[in-house]
């Protein structure tokens, strides 16, 4: 099994989960994140006063699917959640060793299904 990470603008949540919800993909987390990288801060007003926004609002997806599924579900946020802007995000694919439904002790992938 592998967990996938994916942090992405909000404005295009919608579309790509749509496009895992296609793929099969129906339980995954969301969280409202910040943060910075190569995309410049900008600047904002507050109250009259002038201030750096440093951190830029996105999302991190994530997911723990079955190997086979990996490569499907990449390609449907790559293609769903590009802009082809500084700042569109980025994709983390890790191994996940164990996984335990908590209510009925399952493991394993029938535990993320």
């Amino acid at each position: 099994m592998k967990k996938i990470e994916a942090i992405i603008r909000p404005d295009v949540f919608s579309e790509v989960r749509q496009a895992l919800a296609l793929e099969g993909i129906d339980g995954l987390s969301v969280t409202e994140i910040a943060g910075c990288g190569r995309q410049e801060g900008r600047t904002g007003l507050f109250r009259g006063n002038n201030y750096e926004m440093e951190f830029h609002t996105k999302l991190k997806l994530e997911m723990v699917v079955e190997d086979h599924l990996v490569e499907k579900l990449v390609e449907a946020i790559l293609n769903h959640a590009s802009t082809n802007e500084v700042g569109d995000g980025k994709i983390f694919v890790l191994p996940v060793d164990e996984a335990i439904r908590i209510r009925t002790k399952e493991r394993g992938a029938v535990a993320v299904n």
